[in-house]
């Protein structure tokens, strides 16, 4: 079942990554669309799990770290998808690994084995091929797109911040759902600050931001209760590289939903981020 459980994760998050795709196209708020993400996936981790609350000083501090990292970097995704494809944002996003690897190495004493240093360099070669994407014709255009790629490098950078957090706040036998509480939290009130502070002109509620509020919400407390299934039930080293390939296929559904290009370096950079995360995931 462990397996069967990282593909349902897998499944969640290109959906996920997808629907930021889809809501990002327009200009609507994205501060509001957090939020609602975050109010659906809070109540569902409520709901389906039980949640220890005797360890609320270690919720409280590493959730706010966590919350803030997590709201931080998927902000910064929703708003790198407007700019660059949905394929190349959602792949760079994954090479989170690549930091995580490194800051668990510096600050941890983590060990970096020999294929994980050649994970490394495989994702450095693959964001490398996604720099000389020049998005349309314009200057204007190539400027954008290359703005995107650089502003979903900072989200992964933030995510990774958030995967060594969560190393941290395990150390401190923090209640894993009770952090997921919590960033569901940061995810509605940092929503709301962006909006009030970022996005005042932007700020337009319509029915297209709660269908892709609620959807996306649902499959983000999909991620989470999927991956927790499929740790509980079989090994990380197995499951974890199976939930970790979700952008081969969200890469699939801009081309064929969105008519996203298709190049050779675009191919290169997905089949170099491929090979990367086996390794970083698997390598011992």
């Amino acid at each position: 079942m462990a397996v069967v459980y990282a593909l349902c994760c897998l499944l969640c998050s290109a959906g996920n990554d997808f629907i930021f795709k889809l809501f990002a196209r327009k200009p609507r708020t994205r501060g509001i669309f957090c939020s609602l993400i975050g109010i659906f996936w809070g109540l569902l981790t409520v709901l389906c799990f039980d949640i220890d609350w005797s360890s609320w000083e270690a919720i409280l501090i590493w959730g706010s770290v966590i919350g803030f990292f997590s709201i931080a970097a998927n902000l910064l995704l929703i708003e790198a998808m407007g700019l660059q494809s949905a394929g190349v944002c959602s792949t760079i996003y994954r090479l989170n690994l690549v930091p995580v690897v490194f800051g668990a190495w510096l600050l941890l004493g983590e060990k970096i084995a020999p294929l994980q240093w050649l994970g490394i360099v495989l994702a450095i070669g693959a964001v490398l091929c996604f720099l000389t994407l020049s998005g349309t014709s314009g200057e204007t255009d190539r400027k954008k797109a290359r703005l995107g790629v650089f502003m979903v490098i900072l989200a992964a950078l933030l995510r990774a911040g958030m995967g060594l957090s969560y190393k941290y706040a395990y150390a401190a036998n923090a209640d894993e759902f009770g952090i997921t509480v919590f960033i569901a939290l940061f995810w509605i009130i940092g929503g709301i600050l962006y909006a009030l502070f970022r996005e005042q002109k932007q700020v337009k509620i319509d029915k297209s931001l709660f269908f892709y509020g609620t959807l996306s919400g649902l499959l983000v407390a999909g991620i989470t209760i999927f991956m927790a299934l499929a740790l509980k039930a079989g090994k990380a080293s197995v499951t974890l590289p199976i939930a970790q390939m979700s952008f081969p296929l969200t890469f699939l559904l801009s081309i064929l939903f969105l008519k996203e290009s298709v190049t050779r370096w675009k191919i290169i950079g997905v089949i170099l981020s491929i090979a990367a995360v086996l390794l970083l995931c698997m390598a011992k």
